[in-house]
């Protein structure tokens, strides 16, 4: 039985009418096309095909995109409460716009003319897909420690190593890769380049570039996250972002792109939350025990009353962020804020609701249980939850040090 009053990522906010239309139209696709067909798919681990081009005709892909380049140029608020609104229905769903939205972003923002011009068009209109390509297997939060090396040999560079964890990385049809262009650069960050790599989605060999088959994960099924393994892979320099002249620059271009993806992540643990917290008041208010349904029990009050105080601190971090960013300022300190403490409360909500579901919640007949799996990779996602507490503390002593 639904509720009578809707649970959204927007409910209560300060949003303009043209930001409440678009973030109930996501929400109506949500329901009418996400939901009821979610459990299944995912079960399968089955890609989405028809909610993608549902989403493509809406223009999602371009969401972010600026409208000269045949997107949608909204501003981050609006984009990060779609993100949650999306991820409601499922998580996979986000995450395969996510990687437009990074990718498409550090384009639009560090790319040059000629590269604005090849991609922005097509992933806005959701032609190709991209994907973000940092993480390696000894390597994660510690981005300087990356090995993959690019070699520069005249006109190309010649690519060696591993990425690990690359999301989209099997249908994408261009890399944002972080390499090593100088392995021996101190500061190590300044031997970092960005680069803008073509492939043929669903090809798994081709020149030196080998795609792993999809990686067993624990939740976010049907999406796939690869390996991709370089072995003298050869690009031409013109692929660097920004131009030849950006050589050396990667490791900034990469973590602007890393700081909005928090954000993301953020907005992506809140729609956890709302999922959870939407099934638990269904069900508290049909479940009978001792006589009445368990949602007029206190201890089960207790759990709903925690479980919408901390999402509504959640929707406020990823707002205060967001806004922040979408002004110009940088906001490390606000988007790992959101993070840390958005991703902290979906892991709490996601347990609370199988609580509250007894042993239902442990059932694959349930979707709380999907939640359950799904929540702890948004605290490790984008820089882990206990890095996060350290730029925040960084970025906070940085800002306020004694004169």
């Amino acid at each position: 039985m639904p509720l009578k009053e809707r649970i959204s990522a927007f409910d209560g906010l300060d949003i303009t009418d043209d930001q409440r239309e678009i973030l109930e139209a996501i929400r109506e696709f949500v329901d009418r096309e996400i939901i009821p067909v979610a459990k299944e798919l995912e079960a399968k681990d089955e890609f989405p095909t028809a909610i993608v081009e549902g989403l493509r005709d809406m223009g999602a892909f371009g969401m972010r995109i600026p409208t000269e380049y045949g997107g949608l140029g909204l501003d981050l608020v609006t984009y990060a409460l779609a993100i949650a609104e999306l991820t409601r229905g499922w998580m996979a769903v986000s995450g395969i716009v996510n990687g437009q939205y990074i990718v498409g972003g550090m384009i639009a923002a560090h790319g040059s003319d000629e590269q604005k011009a090849a991609y922005l068009p097509r992933l806005a209109a959701g032609e190709i897909r991209s994907c973000f390509s940092m993480t390696e297997p000894g390597a994660g939060s510690d981005v300087q420690s990356i090995i993959t090396t690019a070699r520069r040999e005249g006109d190309e560079f010649v690519i060696n190593g591993a990425k690990m964890w690359v999301t989209n990385g099997d249908r994408a049809s261009v890399i944002a890769l972080l390499v090593k262009t100088d392995p021996d650069a101190q500061p190590r960050h300044a031997g970092m380049t960005a680069l803008l790599v073509d492939k043929e989605p669903l090809v798994a060999q081709q020149g030196g570039l080998t795609v792993s088959p999809p990686l067993g994960k624990l939740g976010y099924h049907g999406v796939e996250s690869v390996e991709l393994a370089f072995d003298d892979f050869r690009v031409p320099v013109s692929c660097v972002l920004g131009g030849e002249e950006k050589i050396g620059q990667g490791f900034y271009q990469m973590m602007s792109g890393i700081e909005t993806g928090r954000i993301n992540v953020a907005s992506r643990g809140l729609g956890i939350s709302l999922r959870a917290l939407e099934l638990s008041l269904e069900y508290a208010q049909q479940r009978e025990a001792f006589g009445k349904p368990i949602a007029y029990h206190q201890l089960i009050q207790k759990k709903i009353a925690d479980m919408a105080t901390r999402i509504e601190a959640s929707k406020h971090l990823i707002l205060a962020a967001a806004r922040k960013k979408d002004m110009g300022g940088r906001a490390d300190v606000e988007a790992g804020m959101a993070k840390l403490y958005a991703t902290e409360t979906c892991q709490r909500c996601a347990e609370e609701a199988m609580r509250i579901f007894g042993g239902y919640g442990y059932s694959t007949e349930y979707e709380v249980e999907r939640l359950y799996r799904d929540a702890p990779l948004m605290m490790i996602g984008e820089g882990s939850n206990e890095i996060q507490e350290t730029i925040i503390a960084k970025g906070l002593l940085k800002r306020h040090e004694l004169t």
